[in-house]
């Protein structure tokens, strides 16, 4: 059985600047690990979703509009 390739641009929200990037497909209650990442004034830049053993399963832009690639950021989800 062949799967959707990853990572994945899972959505991207024009109006709130946002992006969600999928490593991997992402069970119910897989991410039971959010953290926050900042910039050096303290602003939040992306939040990494992690899963009980640490894996890195996803992240979300949180200024995707510079952060995305130009690619990805005409796309619709």
């Amino acid at each position: 059985m062949q799967g959707p390739e990853y990572p994945q641009v899972r959505s991207h929200d024009k109006q709130n600047n946002v992006a969600y990037i999928a490593f991997k497909e992402i069970p119910p209650g897989g991410a039971v690990d959010t953290r926050p990442i900042f910039d050096d004034a303290g602003g939040a830049l992306l939040v990494i979703d992690l899963s009980a053993t640490g894996e890195l399963l996803g992240i979300e832009l949180l200024d995707a509009a510079r952060q995305l690639p130009e690619i990805y950021r005409d796309l619709n989800h």
